[in-house]
């Protein structure tokens, strides 16, 4: 089989990867019901259990990425998927509370390093040009996994009880390191692929660059700064929408179920149509930064649509809007995520899609109590005004701090 070809099974397997990352995350939001019943867990526990997640998923982030820059994507990966996988199977046999709060860790754990492996792999195997859409199927497979999650979990949760809603996604993401590991990489590819990655970039050394170099570079900082101001939309999209389509709209827990899955899927599409687009603007003559910039600008755009959730009438227009934001969120994160990639190269990339990750999941922490405030003491008005202004204001600080996307030297 052709190098060629093997790439691209090897980016089939990170999307699977991340898409199992997503299920996985989510089987619990699905299945407390039942285990709240079963265990007597109070809310305050609840949140204590998705705390224990947050705390490890975001020091992972940044662990996990330094680590796969550090010992390569293949590595990088399979530990990711490993640890988060036994985690997954774990959570089947729990029986206690504390138990569920170690297994919720060690489940942080290892989905904290994925998406860093993931922007790492596409870094190491795929060149400047096809970069941008080769993200998106590795970051679209996550949204596939937040589509599944719901039907799926309910069906295994009905036909076998809901210990093996967790078991059996686990045993498959052992399968699914089984392959990964087995798989031959093309080093000589990837080999000449970093050799043209230091040409291109001016890179002195193909050495990882130092942690606290990286922590005080410019560059790095703006990018973290944007993910903490945006990550909070995706986590109420994520953590708040059906308590909003029921509470605000009427609509029935089943109902719920039934369309929430729309806004994942235009994410999921998005997320490839955004980095085919860049990709595309490449081809045809655009620079790296006006490529990137064009489809950001774009999506930051759209999002000004959210501010008109709260204003229509019926539940459809809602949902609408609701996948626009999710549309132009999956323009946006696909050439961010490659933008820092292309200002980085392979020397650093992991290191600082996995700062940006913590950055998102600290902003995420503080400000969920917050969202919960605004909604008890207000509404959810101000909060969709917000989802509707912060990339634009992202875009703003990119458009500013970083004039143009181009690899940083390492001196």
């Amino acid at each position: 089989m052709g190098s060629n070809k093997i790439r691209w099974i090897i980016l089939i397997l990170v999307f699977i990867a991340t898409g199992l990352n997503f299920l996985d995350r989510q089987v619990l939001s699905i299945t407390i019901i039942k285990i709240q019943k079963e265990f007597h867990l109070t809310d305050v526990q609840y949140g204590m259990v998705n705390t224990s997640f947050l705390i490890s998923y975001a020091l992972m982030f940044t662990i996990g990425g330094r680590l796969t820059d550090k010992f390569g994507a293949k590595l990088g990966l399979a530990f990711s998927v490993g640890v988060w996988s036994i985690a997954s199977c774990l959570h089947g046999f729990m029986d206690t509370f504390y138990q569920l709060i170690l297994f919720r860790f060690l489940l942080g754990v290892g989905e904290g390093g994925c998406f860093p492996a993931a922007a790492k792999t596409v870094n190491e195997l795929f060149e400047k040009k096809e970069r941008g859409f080769a993200n998106g199927i590795a970051i679209g497979g996550s949204a596939m996994g937040a589509v599944l999650a719901p039907p799926l979990t309910i069906w295994i949760a009905n036909q076998m009880g809901w210990r093996w809603s967790f078991i059996i996604p686990g045993i498959v993401g052992l399968v699914w390191l089984v392959v990964w590991v087995i798989i031959p990489w093309n080093k000589k590819r990837i080999a000449r692929q970093q050799e043209a990655l230091l040409q291109q970039t001016a890179l002195v050394s193909s050495k990882p660059i130092p942690f606290l170099k990286i922590l005080t570079n410019k560059y790095a900082i703006v990018f973290l700064v944007i993910r903490f101001l945006l990550d909070p939309v995706f986590y109420f999209i994520m953590f708040w929408i059906p308590k909003y389509l029921n509470e605000e709209r009427n609509v029935s827990f089943d109902e719920v179920g039934r369309l929430l899955w729309i806004p994942f899927l235009a994410l999921g599409l998005s997320n490839m149509i955004g980095g085919y687009f860049s990709d595309k603007l490449l081809k045809v003559g655009f620079s790296i930064n006006k490529a990137r910039k064009t489809v950001m600008g774009i999506a930051a755009f759209l999002t000004l649509g959210a501010m008109f959730v709260q204003g229509v009438s019926s539940v459809t227009w809602a949902i609408g809007l609701m996948s626009l934001l999710m549309f132009a969120h999956g323009f946006w994160i696909t050439n961010y995520i490659t933008s820092i990639s292309d200002v980085f190269g392979n020397t650093a990339t992991s290191t600082v899609v996995g700062l940006s990750g913590t950055a998102g999941a600290i902003a995420g922490i503080i400000l969920n109590p917050l969202i919960g405030l605004v909604v008890q003491n207000y509404s959810y008005n101000p909060l969709w005004i917000i989802c509707g202004l912060m990339y634009p204001l992202a875009f703003l600080i990119l458009m500013v701090f970083i004039p143009k996307i181009k690899p940083i030297t390492t001196e």
